[in-house]
């Protein structure tokens, strides 16, 4: 699965604002832990190239949480707030967009946008919105390495864009974008005050929230999922009471969720290697919104309009059935499969071989050492391998990545002496599970031509199947409507899923 890029066509930098001389910084009214980060970030930055920028919000209420007072103060952010504002030459809004209901409105002669949230409206000729990104903190932080910058350099630059992302992902539970995982893991971030903030984020009022929540629980004893409806609360709220219920015997995943003005926010956990929690999230948010996060802890968001005219509207009962409907239908249309120990049957079946076309390949021992433990880095998340001489990586038509054995590598490609051209959106990278370490995949790959091989037999999926494969027995890969199961035709065990538009591009059917 491959998320899409929002983002204006011109990508800008952060080199085009340093151009102008008078320059404001704005983030949404009554801001939070992320809009505060991502101004001082760029305020930051802006002052590395000589230029002054202010930093403002604007709105009825000043800043009063008790954790983001904390940030404020503690790392110099000084965020002003102010009721109105002379005309700059620029004007920056971070984390929200110019003319969004809930940003003050100030004139400026040119404006700019750095955001990560849906695009609303028209966007001015400099923004920069990636709406798959989990935090407008990440944004800052890949705009940031574009221009050669290190967020380490200053460590409270790197605490706040950390605590940025931490807060506007539930603790890191809602990330999806490999661009989060890498600022999560390579920030080198003030861990005392980052425990300060976290342990200043609950009031006794959401305290009581949380105790009043979890007294109205629904469980499905047979399918192992619980529910709760929580009142109005801070998403990290929705997170605890979350992991409390999880606690629980006989719960395997639960959601817990709340209603705002403009929408729905939810949190969701799992302890099963069955369900993973990222994808349990998106699926609770298809076409209504959105949701992500990673294996046991994740979240989202659905739009207020979309589930109008889906037909939910938000009182108690609405949400209650359609929160039990979507868990009801996730849990009895999901077929799961594992490798080795599914047979198929062909005559389900038909045989098809592979195309000839130019991907890509890496030895994973020609970058490390046989006996370790990888993560390859990808925007369909961490694809964890023990690293041996047989162990390939295949960067295949969309840069889609799958690790292979070399007798079935050496089956179905042939290497060739032209350059490596990554066709991806993010280039992969591997994470030393032991240290942390990071390095980029790309320098180690070779040019390589599929050759068909034995083939495969294949067949469309029509339901949701999640296929534990012979590479990886604790996270499984999803299978949707429309794509293929596959499994090798000199080897039936070795079963996987192929996204339809890659089966499309890469196979086609075998008469023989």
């Amino acid at each position: 699965m491959t998320s899409e890029l929002m983002s204006n066509t011109n990508a800008m930098r952060l080199a085009d604002l340093a151009k102008f001389s008078e320059i404001v910084i704005q983030c949404h009214d009554n801001p939070d832990a992320d809009a505060l980060a991502s101004g001082f970030a760029l305020r930051w930055y802006l002052e590395r190239m000589g230029r002054q920028a202010r930093f403002v919000y604007g709105g009825e209420h000043e800043i009063s949480k008790s954790n983001l007072v904390l940030m404020n103060e503690n790392l110099g952010i000084n965020c002003e707030h102010v009721t109105s504002l002379e005309p700059p030459e620029l004007l920056i809004t971070v984390d929200c967009q110019y003319g969004e209901s809930n940003v003050t409105a100030f004139s400026a002669e040119n404006v700019a946008v750095i955001d990560h949230h849906q695009v609303s409206a028209e966007l001015p000729a400099l923004s920069e919105v990636r709406s798959n990104y989990g935090s407008c903190s990440t944004v800052l932080y890949e705009m940031l390495r574009a221009e050669g910058v290190d967020i380490n350099e200053d460590r409270n630059v790197a605490t706040a864009l950390y605590y940025g992302l931490m807060t506007d992902t539930g603790d890191f539970t809602e990330i999806s974008h490999p661009s989060d995982r890498d600022l999560r893991d390579l920030a080198g971030f003030n861990k005392a005050l980052i425990t300060l903030f976290r342990n200043s984020n609950l009031s006794i009022g959401e305290l009581r929230i949380a105790g009043e929540a979890l007294q109205r629980t629904i469980v499905d004893e047979a399918r192992c999922y619980g529910i709760v409806e929580a009142g109005p609360c801070d998403s990290n709220i929705l997170g605890i009471i979350s992991d409390m219920f999880l606690e629980v015997d006989g719960v395997h995943s639960c959601v817990v969720y709340n209603t705002l003005p403009s929408g729905v926010k939810f949190s969701v956990r799992s302890c099963v290697k069955e369900v993973k929690a990222s994808e349990l999230a998106s699926f609770l948010a298809e076409n209504l919104g959105g949701g992500g996060g990673h294996l046991v802890k994740a979240g989202g968001f659905l739009k207020r309009d979309l589930l109008v005219r889906a037909g939910v509207d938000l009182t108690k009962e609405s949400l209650k059935r359609f929160f039990t409907g979507r868990m009801n239908e996730y849990f009895d249309t999901s077929q799961i499969i594992t490798a080795g120990e599914y047979r198929a049957d062909l005559a389900e079946f038909s045989r098809y071989r592979k195309k000839m076309f130019h991907v890509g390949f890496v030895r994973v021992a020609d970058f490390a050492e046989p006996g370790r433990d990888i993560a390859i880095r990808t925007l369909e998340g961490d694809v964890d391998v023990t690293v041996t001489e047989d162990v390939y990586i295949v960067l295949n038509v969309n840069g889609e990545i799958y690790p292979i054995h070399r007798d079935k590598f050496n089956r179905s490609y042939r290497v060739t002496d032209e350059p490596y051209v990554y066709p991806g959106e993010y280039p992969p990278n591997v994470i030393n599970n032991v240290d942390g370490e990071r390095l980029p995949l790309l320098p180690f790959a070779h040019s390589c031509i599929s050759i068909g091989g034995d083939g495969i037999y294949a067949r469309e999926i029509t339901g949701r199947v999640k296929i534990f494969t012979m590479w990886d027995r604790d996270k499984y890969y999803l299978g949707r409507p429309g794509d293929y199961l596959a499994v090798r035709v000199d080897d039936p065990t070795d079963v996987y899923v192929i996204e339809k538009n890659i089966f499309a591009k890469t196979y086609e059917k075998d008469d023989r």
